[in-house]
């Protein structure tokens, strides 16, 4: 074995002991969680105000990704770095609000002031530290204490195993919140319009062909009359339906093909139609419909609300937003 392959086999090594030391920290806080989470995420829950997120060092970087967590899903939060709230941001704190401050040893100084600020003008003050006798935890009305677990780092000082059990406390919190509030996928959607996130939770109806777009027929036309109306809609189809407007068939580029032959352009659209189209709900979501279609081999699928066709999905307009 060469010199490289020692140094790569050594840093296998230690890395798979990080994450060994730290899904070790991650077991230990789920057996220490008590009723002090429910008394944490009844003041957030309560709380007509925004919740401010607060920490210094490692802890204000994982305080800054809580409260955008937090506001993600669904309750207003901001990081207030405790420096500048010294320095006149903490102004931005109104009595209506809810702290939450991050110290792995509950003696930050630099929070000092925002705790003061929380006593004075009775703000409910949550803290999240390692030490349950600490400054921070005498003056909370609640704390979530995080177990004695080893660091991550070999020398045991850098903030690693702490700071996930930070980071993944509070995703507890989130999810919690998100749980009791009864959030929905909706809910999340218009907290996330943009980006991929977005995009997986748009609805069939949102991205849907519809009203003069959609190519219908009864099923007593004939085809001359057919192909003009699938060559104005360029969607590769045209859907039969009855009377009620429900779907009896559908024509698609197959069904040309295999009745070319056959002095397709005298036989009626009922003739030529394949039986028995499959749907889908307007509500369900576009990444649904582009499941069905690559599930089915086919490139149109048409909407039906009660039975009745109200529109038309192509898989172009689901590869157009990006579903895959």
């Amino acid at each position: 074995m060469n010199n490289n392959q020692k140094i790569e086999e050594s840093d296998i090594e230690r890395a798979k002991q990080v994450l060994k030391i730290e899904s070790e920290g991650l077991e230990l806080l789920a057996l220490s969680i008590n009723h002090e989470l429910s008394l944490a995420i009844n003041i957030l829950q309560r709380v007509d105000g925004r919740i401010i997120v607060t920490g210094m060092g490692k802890s204000g970087h994982v305080a800054r990704k809580i409260a955008a967590t937090l506001s993600s899903t669904g309750k207003a939060s901001f990081f207030i770095h405790p420096g500048e709230a010294s320095h006149g941001d903490i102004g931005m704190i109104n009595a209506n609000d809810a702290i939450l401050a991050l110290s792995n040893s509950g003696e930050t100084p630099e929070l000092s002031d925002i705790i003061a600020y929380s006593r004075r003008f009775k703000i409910p003050l949550i803290s999240m530290t390692s030490f349950i006798e600490s400054s921070l935890a005498n003056e909370s009305d609640v704390t979530l204490v995080l177990p004695k677990a080893e660091e991550a780092c070999f020398i045991g000082l850098a903030p690693t195993t702490s700071t996930t059990m930070m980071m993944a406390y509070g995703d507890v919190l989130a999810v919690v919140l998100m749980q009791r509030k009864g959030f929905t996928a909706e809910d999340f959607k218009l907290r996330h319009p943009g980006g991929t996130l977005g995009q997986r939770l748009l609805k069939v109806s949102e991205i849907m062909h519809q009203g003069d777009d959609l190519p219908l027929a009864q099923g007593g036309e004939l085809m001359k009359e057919i192909l003009p109306e699938m060559t104005r809609k360029s969607l590769g189809c045209v859907g039969i339906i009855n009377d009620k407007g429900r779907l009896k068939g559908i024509i698609t580029d197959g069904d040309l093909r295999r009745h070319m032959a056959n002095d397709m352009l005298n036989l009626t659209a009922s003739e030529v139609m394949t039986a028995g189209a499959h749907t889908i709900r307007p509500n369900a979501l576009a990444s649904e419909a582009l499941h069905i279609m690559n599930d089915k081999k086919i490139t149109s699928l048409f909407v039906a609300n009660e039975h009745k066709i109200i529109g038309l999905v192509h898989i172009h307009d689901c590869l157009r937003i990006d579903l895959t």
